[in-house]
């Protein structure tokens, strides 16, 4: 069910109906789950049953951690956690892709070796909520969560249909407490998530879809050479794209909780205002960063280790941040570029932080402009389904086919150039605000008819609309 659907306007409409219609807090949580188990069984009924049992077995595995007695016990409980979360996620989405890399390792030295295909069906959201549920189990061990003693609730944390699928992430400890008392209908809270809701469904419908896909995958499926503009072109308007795509998700899911009365953390912060790659790492997917960094990158040592170590621990982390996101070398290669970028910087910044001239605004803008570059470098790597295709696009980006094709009219070049810059200039504008209080500037009047006039185009644009990008992570 997705949310740019007619079906799921109906379905969240009788949803918040009866939420707010009831009176007892117990059955508002009881509706939640029920409407989150429907909305994720509308794919596959099956993966609703795989999503249930893992998230009872999380909420065991919780109660025997407490219960254990010494770090050794406790620390077994949780690898049986994260080995039962990461053998689901690495079966269903790694499996195929572990079995081709057999395969021709084997073919290297001499073996040949048909395995079987794994007619495997990614269950949708499967990295969501994996992390959502084994935040519960990381937390307790950690000592900064006590477990629920509620099954329901639990369930309910892992589940919540707004940000089932494709995120934010949620840890089980920042939605479990808002689930201790019954949030009060605000009329001013309702109307802001319907107006989040139909800010995401803008950038969505209307920016990602409609002005920025098809450009995109015009210059990545062409088979032949490209100029160096149609080049960029393309990677500009994937970049973008995939901004407005998951931004565009994660705001209707803020939104959407909002309406119901539950807070959930930004996801974005203008990243395209970056300066330095730590700055985009604090501004993109910012759910899955903290993750990593919580409970990956600090546990390995994070940067009170030795400055070589330090570095291992970055480029580790990005590499795993970059499988997450699908089973294909491509992903790979784009966290090692990020993890490369890091390092890149730590050693700048340790060579040219104290330098007077390293914090004025010419530096920092050209600082700026070159993390943007940068990032586009490495989308290339996230959208090309291969190496030959990445390849042929840097080769038109970097200027080797001097005589390749030139696939853009004028209209769809200025189009790409219009809606990167006022991305570009949004970014800049607001990357020390935060969104709120940037609307907020806005008199009424302002925001009632930039309002409405989203929600017309998103009506007028539906027809064009895609399943968003993340759906297959």
């Amino acid at each position: 069910m997705l949310f740019n659907s007619l079906t799921f306007v109906v379905f969240f409409t009788i949803v918040v109906t009866l939420y707010w219609s009831l009176h007892g807090w117990e059955l508002r949580k009881n509706l939640l789950v029920v409407a989150s188990y429907i909305f994720y069984g509308a794919w596959n009924p099956p993966f609703a049953a795989l999503l249930f049992s893992t998230t009872c077995m999380d909420f065991w595995l919780g109660r025997q951690m407490a219960k254990a007695q010494g770090p050794h016990r406790k620390r077994r409980w949780l690898v049986a956690s994260v080995c039962m979360n990461l053998s689901m996620l690495g079966f269903f989405k790694y499996g195929n892709f572990l079995l081709q890399n057999f395969q021709w390792s084997l073919a290297r030295i001499g073996i040949v070796y048909q395995p079987p295909h794994l007619d495997i069906l990614l269950p949708v959201g499967i990295s969501f909520y994996t992390f959502h549920s084994l935040s519960y189990t990381l937390d307790i061990y950690r000592g900064v969560l006590q477990p629920t003693r509620s099954l329901r609730d639990f369930v309910l944390a892992v589940s919540f249909f707004p940000q089932l699928v494709a995120g934010p992430i949620v840890r089980a400890g920042d939605f479990l407490p808002q689930l201790r008392h019954p949030p009060r209908l605000k009329a001013g809270q309702f109307f802001w998530g319907l107006a989040l809701m139909t800010l995401g469904l803008f950038e969505k419908t209307v920016l990602a879809d409609t002005l920025l896909s098809g450009s995109a995958d015009r210059v990545f499926d062409y088979a032949g050479p490209l100029v160096a503009l149609d080049s960029w072109a393309g990677v500009l308007a994937f970049a973008g794209q995939i901004f407005f795509d998951f931004a565009g998700y994660s705001i209707c899911a803020i939104g959407a909780a909002l309406t119901l009365g539950f807070h959930l953390k930004d996801n974005f912060r203008f990243p395209y205002a970056a300066i330095g790659f730590s700055d985009f790492w604090r501004r993109w997917h910012i759910s899955l960063s903290t993750f990593l960094r919580d409970y990956l990158y600090i546990p390995l040592g994070g940067n009170q280790v030795r400055p070589f170590r330090a570095a291992l621990n970055l480029v580790i982390v990005m590499f795993l941040g970059g499988l997450w996101h699908g089973a294909a070398w491509t992903f790979v290669v784009w966290g090692l570029l990020h993890g490369s970028y890091l390092v890149i910087e730590r050693v700048f910044r340790v060579l040219f932080e104290a330098k007077r001239w390293a914090s004025t605004l010419p530096v920092r803008v050209l600082a700026g402009f070159a993390t943007y570059a940068a990032v586009c470098v490495a989308w290339v790597f996230f959208r090309a389904s291969d190496f030959t295709i990445a390849s042929r696009m840097l080769g038109g980006m970097f200027g080797q086919h001097p005589h390749g094709d030139a696939i853009f009219t004028t209209r769809e070049l200025l189009q790409i150039g219009s809606v990167t810059l006022a991305l570009i200039a949004m970014h800049w504008a607001m990357r020390d605000d935060t969104f709120e209080t940037a609307i907020m500037r806005l008199p009424h009047w302002a925001i009632t008819v930039i309002g409405a006039a989203m929600a017309c185009a998103v009506i007028f644009t539906q027809g064009n609309s895609n399943a968003f990008i993340y759906f297959q992570f």
